[in-house]
């Protein structure tokens, strides 16, 4: 891991809001969200980039997200709404492969959402999941032993079945996040859907075309041609191009590397604790 994040280090040079190989003068900013979203730090950088940019008069999100933490998606999508709609610089999505959960919230956040007609995205709602290995380790003759202050503390530990108790804590917990999610898509796009929430909010996955009769995304097309769409509903002068925005050049230092490196190690610990797949995770 070590070795693949350097190359992929020194791969990634070019400056914040750096103009993109494809158009020198693109008016519209793109910026990839890939992988799974356990850090809001990175894409909101790249956002005000763009938002300060007074030669990009809209902002493009190329989505392929099966989603990620609550959290920094929620902070994301915040930023979206404000640049939008406080700054009205425009804000769009173009989902690529999958933007599933947390990849569809942060679409959601934007004015109008592209998908191709295979892209998979919804999979509205929340997951928390865990492993009780009590049996396992009474097999094994492995006795642990937990010491805590505070009743829940170990609340989903793998040393013992969960209590009725616990489970009715952790289901009324999700029960409140996933309204939120809801309510986060409602806010945007609630004259645009054309089912109710709890018939296409129940974790269900969509392809493109199905999305679109639903009301959960407005256009199918690729990022190019939902670039060119932009570039003439907004009647932007100039010729049609993309500006890819990438994250800011950094120097070389070795304490820098290993704090990037932990970075990345810890979000990978995050995911292997985590159900993989286009699921919405709540990692506590």
């Amino acid at each position: 891991v070590f070795a693949f994040y350097t190359v992929a280090n020194f791969k990634n040079t070019s400056d914040l809001g750096a103009k993109a190989e494809d158009s020198e003068d693109g008016s519209i900013a793109v910026i990839t969200i890939e992988g799974a979203i356990m850090d809001s730090k990175k894409t909101i950088q790249l956002l005000h980039a763009a938002e300060e940019e007074k030669s990009v008069k809209a902002i493009l999100l190329r989505i392929d997200s099966p989603g990620g933490a609550v959290a920094p998606t929620q902070e994301i999508y915040e930023e979206i709404r404000r640049i939008d709609t406080v700054e009205k610089k425009p804000v769009f999505a173009s989902f690529g492969s999958i933007a599933a959960s947390g990849g569809y919230y942060i679409g959601a956040a934007t004015r109008k959402i592209y998908a191709n007609p295979g892209s998979l995205t919804g999979s509205i709602g929340v997951i928390m999941q865990f492993a009780d290995l009590s049996e396992l380790f009474a097999w094994a003759k492995f006795k642990p032993g937990v010491i805590k202050a505070g009743r829940y503390k170990d609340i989903g530990s793998p040393h013992r079945p969960m209590t009725e108790e616990e489970k009715a804590i952790l289901d009324s917990s999700l029960k409140v996040t996933h309204q939120q999610f809801i309510n986060d898509i409602v806010k945007v796009r609630e004259a645009r859907l054309l089912k109710k929430p709890e018939e296409f909010a129940q974790g269900q996955i969509f392809n493109g075309e199905e999305a679109l009769a639903i009301g959960l995304v407005d256009e199918l097309c690729g990022m190019w041609e939902a670039g060119r769409r932009i570039h003439k509903d907004l009647k932007l002068k100039g010729k049609f191009g993309l500006r890819f925005v990438k994250p800011k050049k950094k120097g070389f230092s070795l304490s820098a590397l290993m704090n990037e490196g932990e970075e990345t190690m810890s979000a990978i610990r995050a995911l292997v604790q985590q159900r993989s797949g286009p699921a919405f995770i709540l990692p506590w």
